[in-house]
């Protein structure tokens, strides 16, 4: 295959790192100070909320890494190949590990829905910490049929 063909992909991928990075940078040093100056009584958690910040990015852009080393593979003519599975495998468990990270933050985004009035505030949360296990059980399902599709192909590879 072309790498022309997954150019856009590519590119679509490195785009959705950029707001992440610019948040690692500049966003997240702010919010969790200004966070510990409005809700005093989670300020003890500001530098483990951070570490928590910095360890889901740094699983996003693994996750990212990932899906660029399967646009890899899709262009070396090797999608169906043990090292797609795993790429997937990689992308499940990195999505997986940002859902349970992000749960920590529920709290938090409920004493500030309780304390604005504001149920808004909790159904926002719980999409975004919602957002990275849809992605998990994609990825796990690509990863079965993927799997699957590699021992029908290697089962009719035998017969022939």
């Amino acid at each position: 295959m072309k790498p022309s063909s997954t150019l856009f992909l590519r590119i679509v991928i490195f785009i959705l790192g950029l707001p992440v990075l610019a948040a690692c940078i500049y966003v997240y040093p702010v919010v969790t100070l200004r966070g510990s100056e409005i809700l005093p009584q989670f300020a003890f958690m500001r530098y483990p909320y951070l570490a928590i910040l910095y360890i889901a990015s740094f699983l996003y852009f693994f996750a990212l890494y990932q899906g660029f080393r399967l646009l890899n593979y899709i262009d070396h003519n090797n999608a169906f190949s043990d090292l797609s599975v795993n790429a997937l495998k990689n992308i499940k468990i990195s999505a997986l590990s940002i859902t349970l990270l992000l749960i920590s933050f529920m709290p938090v985004a409920y004493t500030v829905g309780d304390m604005d009035d504001a149920p808004g505030i909790i159904i926002l949360a719980a999409a975004i910490v919602f957002i990275p296990l849809v992605i998990s059980v994609f990825a796990a399902l690509l990863e079965k049929l993927l799997h699957e599709a590699i021992q029908i192909k290697s089962e009719n590879d035998l017969t022939v």
